[in-house]
């Protein structure tokens, strides 16, 4: 009887650390996933600023007369935020306030909405959404 009562013993504390173990492997995977996700929408903030930035550049850089729609996607990663245009920079925040950027631009007319855009140049001055 104590030979069956000690093996019982053991394989339990023998499933103990298994469970321990694999507890704790499924923790760190969790960490590292929840790193990956945050680089992955501070670098998704990133290139939207840049996409604004070199939009306004490239109409400063263009002859009267230029005209271009883009698009701002509406979220990021199931994400809100926010973009302005104002006092010579593009702006942008998440709604958790987690990431956000500011990238200098040109002087511009008008506001930055998510979805479709209108960029133009008239008189050298920069229209944005007229």
């Amino acid at each position: 009887m104590k030979k069956k009562s000690q093996s019982a013993m053991e394989f339990m504390i023998i499933a103990g650390a298994m469970f321990l173990a694999f507890i704790s492997v499924l923790l760190v995977f969790q960490q590292n996933l929840l790193v990956k996700s945050e680089e992955k929408q501070r670098l998704e903030v990133q290139e939207i600023a840049l996409a604004v930035q070199n939009e306004i550049n490239l109409a400063i850089d263009s002859t009267d007369g230029y005209y271009r729609n883009f698009t701002i996607p509406e979220k990021i990663i199931n994400q809100d935020y926010t973009i302005t245009v104002s006092e010579g920079l593009v702006y942008i925040i998440t709604d958790d306030e987690k990431h956000s950027i500011a990238l200098p631009i040109p002087p511009v007319n008008g506001t930055i909405q998510k979805g479709p855009n209108i960029i133009r140049k008239q008189n050298s001055i920069i229209y944005l959404n007229p």
